[in-house]
């Protein structure tokens, strides 16, 4: 068995899960992985079931948090030393893995990001500027740069594991990020390239984009003290 699990949350993804299992077991067919079926609607159950997928299946929609919160229960359960979520939609790259993997090992970080902009510029666009915002958040609240926050491309190692399966209100999100970097763990990016998603569309209209970035800017500042 692997010690690094992937862990894929899927909520209607049928017209891009299939590829994208592919494309990681062809590329990092070290690793092992696990499809979180968020109760999708579509076929993307059926896709799992059919092509025998390595899956767990959630009876109704309950969102990000919680498909990548059964991912860690799993590893946890099957002895896993690292963990990384990886997106369904293909817009995360399997051949970073294994840098994010090296950079763990080398540095001891507990968590390591696939980051768009350690060494590349951030466009200038309101989505960019909602990043902009929410590191500046975090470098207030911890005194350290993160400069992907919302990237969803993160390795997770053992003892980041063992806390999301002991503690509910951990989540994927950069507040936890904060939250955590504030307790002592280390966390350190790598620069990787994002490609558009295969199939579907994005959750995260302009409204909505702009809710999420307000909420989350708002739970760093005050969760500091809530979390200690």
């Amino acid at each position: 068995m692997s010690k690094v699990l992937a862990i894929v949350p899927a909520f209607n993804e049928e017209g891009s899960l299939l590829s994208t299992i592919d494309e990681l077991r062809s590329v990092a067919p070290g690793i092992d992985y696990l499809v979180v079926n968020d109760g999708s609607r579509d076929g993307t159950l059926r896709l799992c079931q059919e092509h025998k997928l390595n899956y767990v299946s959630h009876p109704t929609n309950l969102g990000l948090t919680s498909g990548v919160q059964t991912g860690m229960k799993y590893a946890f359960r099957h002895g896993y030393e690292m963990v990384i979520q990886f997106d369904a939609d293909g817009q995360h790259d399997p051949k970073y893995i294994a840098s994010l993997v090296s950079r763990m090992e080398e540095t001891g970080a507990d968590i390591v990001i696939g980051s768009r902009f350690v060494t590349e510029e951030k466009p200038n666009s309101l989505r960019m500027l909602g990043s902009n915002l929410i590191s500046a958040m975090i470098k207030l609240t911890t005194g350290k740069r993160i400069m992907d926050p919302t990237s969803g491309m993160r390795l997770y190692n053992a003892r980041c594991i063992k806390l999301f399966v002991s503690e509910d209100w951990l989540s994927p999100e950069p507040d936890t990020l904060a939250c955590l970097i504030r307790k002592g763990f280390r966390v350190d990016e790598v620069q990787v390239s994002m490609r558009d998603r295969s199939a579907g569309e994005s959750y995260l209209n302009l409204s909505r984009s702009i809710a999420y970035m307000a909420n989350t800017c708002i739970s760093i500042l005050f969760s500091q003290w809530f979390r200690r």
